[in-house]
């Protein structure tokens, strides 16, 4: 699986052929045909990226992304319009949108923008992360690369600190194995999918009160983790 799109379009036919291209491309994909739909499905599911179209039954594609920005979601947005003119270009990208299409447009160059965006989320950089960031009882100091619990220093090893560093930045997302292991590890150190399971383990350990039953570093069965905090 190379991620989760959401499609919100209205178009039978767009929806069928994007739909089956992406599924073809190795992308699981949902759909919604409206803009409270898609609302709902942005803010309930799992996803890696969203393809929305700008003229949508129930409201426009920019409201859409307006409020899904508002409700602070920072997956990647690809907007869809028949519309071609500058002002719809810069109004859709000043609300937070990523990138922006014309129909018609060619299937290729739409993979292509979608696989730009999702490489461009991975490689986020995590100096992003503030100097100083507090959840519950931990503090973690990003200049020093320290953590503390209950104000006691924590010992994590370099990767535990790296790992936790990703895993703060992109707060609220779902991250898969795949994801984790090509930020934090690198494409080039070939672990397996289990090394980052252990590492897990190994922080709820050092950081939750009941690493059984964990609050901040949570488990999306069947996509990954995602860490709330």
């Amino acid at each position: 699986m190379r991620g989760r799109i959401l499609l919100i379009e209205d178009e039978p036919g767009l929806i069928l052929t994007l739909g089956d291209r992406l599924i073809s491309e190795g992308y699981v994909v949902d759909t919604a045909r409206d803009s409270q739909s898609g609302l709902k499905k942005a803010a309930d599911g799992h996803f890696d990226l969203i393809i929305l179209d700008v003229m949508l039954p129930g409201g426009s594609g920019f409201d859409v992304c307006r409020e899904l920005r508002q409700q602070g979601l920072t997956l990647p947005i690809v907007m869809l319009t028949a519309r071609g003119q500058l002002i719809d270009k810069l109004l859709g990208l000043k609300i937070g949108a990523d990138d922006y299409i014309t129909k018609p447009f060619e299937m290729a160059e739409l993979i292509a923008r979608v696989e730009a965006q999702l490489r461009r989320t991975l490689i986020r950089p995590l100096a992003m992360l503030p100097l100083s960031y507090q959840f519950g009882s931990i503090r973690v100091n990003s200049q020093r690369a320290e953590v503390e619990r209950d104000g006691k220093v924590v010992e994590l090893s370099a990767l535990e600190f790296k790992l936790l560093k990703f895993l703060i930045i992109r707060r609220g997302d779902t991250l898969s194995r795949d994801q984790m292991l090509n930020e934090v590890w690198g494409y080039d150190a070939m672990p397996s999918t289990r090394t980052v399971d252990v590492h897990i383990a190994g922080l709820r350990q050092k950081l939750e009160d009941n690493p059984r039953q964990p609050q901040y570093i949570l488990t999306a069965h069947g996509l990954g983790y995602k860490f709330v905090g």
